[in-house]
């Protein structure tokens, strides 16, 4: 998603606030006047009680908010950093993903710096780099086998690469039928070697020849996307899931590119507008939510939200250190394997393993009561196109 200095025309947005609960209506016993009625009494106490937990138990999780309570489904993370990787720091983070033996690939946007890296984990490094048309911002970015998908922003447009060089693939439904612009032309992979600051300036070209004059001469290595923008990518393994930075979340079929499901995410009946990058992540999407520190633990079967993940004490602590450039939160990635969540921004310096740690409940009982209304959910955005 673009950055803070785009002009952008703010909706406006009326949330509800939390009905006042109401006091309990109070009432008088009396004791038994007999053992025989003690019993009785006794028993008639026991059944209405296990009556009275089983309606507690029943009542929805949005009922108990409504009257201003704790509201025990919600889940609340904060997070602890297990380790810290460099990372670009000129990088405008917009999709993340693992590719295994320890890889990133790496989606970037701005017009005239939008590219598609893949990054050696430990160090920070650009092992491979494909630079976009300076038309095209770069957004999201996910892996199907060995197919990189990634959106552009307003263009409407994608582009399939192959993993292994980056080299544009066929986007048609047909996966024996692969076709190139300019077919029996050279074709040129651009790798990046180390550079003066470790992360890639000189150019090396590989040229080879295609042979493919059996096919008809077309161009399919880009698509076009049903989403109102491109936003984030992510995959079960299955279909693809989209968001354009609205509440709407997206399931799109991988050979034909439509869009076959879709949800409006919620929290506690408020629509939760700027999803950004997305991952999936055991059975779950985790989105970050633009302009915030949180990510959403969305059920991509209804949209629900599950769950926050609260970050704020990752770019807090990047500013302290004096990085002053640094812009949102954005970038998750799962390594599936071994079970490990990594977390960056745009522009950031550093790239953090992390793990979840359940927040205290006292600060749950905040948290509760508006908090996350506040912190991780904004007014939807309208952008002019640049």
């Amino acid at each position: 998603m673009a950055g803070g200095s785009l002009r952008k025309k703010r909706a406006n947005k009326r949330s509800t606030s939390p009905k006042a609960a109401q006091a309990p209506m109070a009432f008088e016993s009396s004791f038994p006047s007999s053992r025989s009625n003690y019993r009785k009494i006794s028993l008639l106490a026991m059944v209405s009680l296990v009556v009275c937990v089983v309606v507690v138990l029943s009542i929805s999780s949005s009922t108990w908010g409504g009257f201003g309570f704790d509201v025990p489904l919600d889940q609340f993370y904060s997070i602890e950093v297990v380790n810290e990787f460099p990372h670009d720091p000129r990088a405008f983070t917009q999709g993340l993903l693992y590719g295994g033996n320890d890889t990133l690939f790496e989606s970037t946007g701005l017009r005239g710096q939008s590219s598609i890296r893949k990054v050696a984990l430990q160090t920070g490094k650009v092992q491979a780099l494909h630079k976009m048309d300076d038309s095209y911002f770069g957004e999201g970015l996910t892996l199907l086998g060995d197919r990189l998908f990634q959106v552009t922003w307003m263009e409407n447009i994608g582009f399939i690469y192959d993993r292994n060089n980056f080299s544009k693939v066929c986007a048609s439904p047909f996966p024996y039928a692969i076709f190139f612009e300019n077919m029996g032309s050279s074709i040129t992979d651009t790798w990046f070697s180390q550079g003066k600051e470790g992360f890639g300036t000189e150019r090396i070209e590989k040229v080879g020849m295609l042979g493919y004059d059996a096919f008809p001469k077309h161009k399919f290595e880009k698509f076009t996307h049903q989403m109102q923008d491109g936003w984030g990518l992510a995959t079960d393994g299955k279909v693809l899931f989209g968001s354009d930075g609205t509440s709407t979340l997206y399931q799109i079929d991988p050979q034909t590119l439509k869009v076959v499901r879709k949800h409006i995410v919620k929290y506690k009946d408020h629509e939760v507008p700027n999803l950004n990058e997305l991952e999936y992540i055991n059975g779950e999407i985790w989105a970050n939510v633009w302009q915030t520190d949180c990510i959403a633990r969305i059920s991509y079967e209804d949209g629900i939200v599950l769950g926050w993940i609260l970050l704020p004490n990752l770019r807090q602590g990047l500013l302290a250190a004096g990085s002053r450039n640094i812009d949102v939160l954005n970038g998750i990635a799962w390594d599936r394997d071994q079970n490990r969540i990594f977390v960056t921004g745009k522009l950031w310096p550093k790239l953090y393993e992390i793990k979840l740690q359940p927040v205290l409940q006292p600060l749950g009982r905040k948290l509760s009561n508006g908090a996350i209304e506040q912190m991780c959910i904004r007014m939807p955005v309208q952008f002019a196109n640049p």
